[in-house]
């Protein structure tokens, strides 16, 4: 339950997995209730994932359905612009263009494009094997 949740919501749904843990612990459950308890959970949350991804795709297939360019290109487009952004910073980071990045920026780029590659091509495939 703990991964699921930290997948879910980031760190903070590893810490609220642990004080549930820890409610769970304080009341007087056996060893089955707290097995059964926790399998409900996890199941709980698997469910709200679920849901949350189709969700996601339902609103990507709207988006692929516009008439508008610009709702049918902007994933696309977005992922175009984190990858020319990060190979530029490659480059200023290695000396070729003398210009000072600050770390937390470099950090949120990172972050950023880790999250709509993994969008983008994992949520393609969801839709291609959905079809």
């Amino acid at each position: 339950m703990k991964k699921i949740l930290a997948k879910l919501f980031g760190a903070a749904g590893g810490g609220v997995a642990e004080k549930i843990s820890g409610i769970i612990d304080k009341h007087t459950f056996s060893k089955e209730e707290k097995a059964r308890f926790e399998k409900e959970m996890t199941e709980i949350f698997i469910n709200a994932e679920a849901d949350m991804q189709k969700n996601i795709t339902e609103r990507w297939l709207a988006d692929t359905k516009s008439d508008s360019w610009l709702s049918k290109n902007v994933r696309p487009l977005v992922l175009i612009f984190l990858v020319v952004s990060t190979v530029l910073l490659v480059f200023i980071d290695a000396g070729v263009i003398q210009f000072e990045v600050k770390s937390n920026w470099v950090d949120l780029l990172q972050l950023v494009l880790i999250t709509v590659i993994s969008a983008y091509f994992g949520g393609r495939s969801f839709e291609k094997i959905k079809k």
